[in-house]
């Protein structure tokens, strides 16, 4: 049975999406199955990995409206061991609509369920809010990741994110843990980012922050346009090398995740 985790922050522009897909991208290269779920309306993971929208049947939305099952919306991506549960611009009827199902927090994680033993990593990338789209991707894994950028902001949107985490294991999650922050978009000339990024650290315990962490890279940010993750664009930048490190971290961290299930 896979770990499955999701890649959130209600904070934008932090870097979530670009961790969601290079992560997925990252871990499959280590021969691992991997399942990354779309659930951001913009669908930024859909077209990050490569996917075109146009020629999609079945999307995220119409597998938690409970229309398909799962394995009939789920496509191969161009990246090795990694599959996609892609999303479009319809996902966001699903706010609205969700609203009326009695376990609206709940319905992607019944189809999560129908398709977990079938890969060694499931990862959600949530959209930029703690709406109940996110609050579906909250209830439906195993552990999260934060991915953070070191500003002075960034601090009040963690403590938001953690204060709904807790929310969510009173309620329909009880097993959910946070598996760590990662420190995005990270230039440690900037005095600010050093500052921030002590106090997350004096502030937390150490095994909730991944020791590896993601610089700011010219070629990460080129990666999407071209439909690739980084370590397919340019596998030889240092993005790339600190996505591979991260993703041997997450691997690692998920293992004990699943000896605790």
């Amino acid at each position: 049975m896979g770990t499955v985790i999701s890649v959130v922050n209600q904070k934008g522009g932090v870097a979530k999406t670009t961790t969601a897909v290079n992560l997925a991208a990252a871990i499959g290269q280590k021969n691992k199955k991997v399942l990354l779920v779309d659930l951001d309306p913009q669908g930024n993971a859909t077209s990050g990995i490569g996917m075109s929208k146009k020629e999609l049947k079945y999307t995220t939305y119409d597998v938690i409206m409970g229309e398909v099952r799962p394995a009939e919306a789920i496509v191969s991506s161009g990246c090795k061991n990694v599959w996609v549960l892609p999303a479009t611009q319809t996902l966001a009827e699903g706010e609205l609509r969700l609203a009326a199902f009695e376990n609206k927090t709940l319905q992607l994680k019944k189809a999560i369920l129908q398709v977990k033993d079938d890969y060694d990593i499931i990862i959600i990338d949530c959209l930029p809010s703690l709406g109940v789209l996110a609050l579906n991707g909250l209830s439906a894994c195993d552990r999260i990741i934060i991915p953070m950028q070191c500003e002075p902001y960034s601090l009040e949107g963690v403590a938001e994110l953690l204060a709904t985490v807790k929310r969510v294991k009173s309620s329909t999650n009880k097993g959910l843990q946070v598996m760590g922050i990662v420190f995005t978009m990270l230039d440690k000339r900037l005095t600010v980012n050093r500052e921030v990024m002590e106090h997350i650290k004096q502030n937390f315990p150490p095994d909730t922050i991944f020791k590896t962490e993601i610089p700011r890279n010219v070629k990460i940010s080129e990666a999407p346009s071209h439909g690739e993750p980084i370590t397919y664009y340019d596998p030889a930048s240092k993005g790339a090398e600190a996505y591979r490190k991260l993703a041997a971290e997450v691997l690692k961290r998920a293992v004990t995740a699943e000896k605790m299930l």
